[in-house]
């Protein structure tokens, strides 16, 4: 469990650095959900 919340938290701070357009912010946001579910299943 501390291993996703410290992903999440890693891939948060590297999407609102990141991301220019709220485009890719969705784009990036959904490529963190789909790692997080990746890592739970």
């Amino acid at each position: 469990m501390r291993k996703i919340f410290m992903a999440f938290v890693v891939s948060s701070t590297m999407i609102l650095a990141a991301c220019n357009t709220v485009q890719g912010a969705g784009e990036d946001i959904e490529s963190v959900g789909e790692s997080a579910e990746e890592e739970i299943n």
